[in-house]
């Protein structure tokens, strides 16, 4: 079987081939790309490093680990992928239903999460229901 990248005696092959301007172009983009996703990852583990589990604060450092996480991931989605450069309609087309997704499993492991904890450290609320359920029977 015979490569499609070489078909029609290599003209395809060096029409791919790309200019000194367009190469440096693109390796601007990964650099400039290289930057934000670091700058990004730097800040999350600055956040975790800095703000201990169990303050006040903790709460909104997840859900920054959380978003930034989902804007990186969009990002590189953007950028590697090519999809920048298409029409708003399609960019919404493939990113509603991965934030509706993505919005769905975040919601059930924070659910699970806090059942697993009220399980595990008992619910406040089920104990003093349990109580004046307890008393009112006697």
């Amino acid at each position: 079987m015979e490569r499609d990248d070489l078909i029609l005696d290599h003209s395809y092959s060096v029409a791919a081939n790309h200019d000194e301007e367009h190469g440096k172009q693109i390796r601007k983009t990964v650099w400039k790309v290289t930057a934000i996703l670091s700058i990004i990852t730097i800040i999350e583990v600055g956040l975790g490093m800095t703000i201990k589990q169990g303050t006040d604060l903790w709460p909104i450092v997840k859900w920054s680990f959380i978003v930034m996480t989902i804007v990186k991931a969009g990002y590189i989605v953007l950028v590697f992928m090519h999809l920048g450069d298409e029409k708003k309609s399609f960019k919404w087309m493939l990113f509603g239903p991965y934030f509706i997704f993505m919005s769905y499993l975040i919601f059930q492991a924070i659910t699970e999460a806090n059942h697993q904890h009220d399980l595990l450290h008992g619910d406040a609320k089920t104990e003093v229901v349990e109580q004046e359920a307890g008393h009112t029977e006697h």
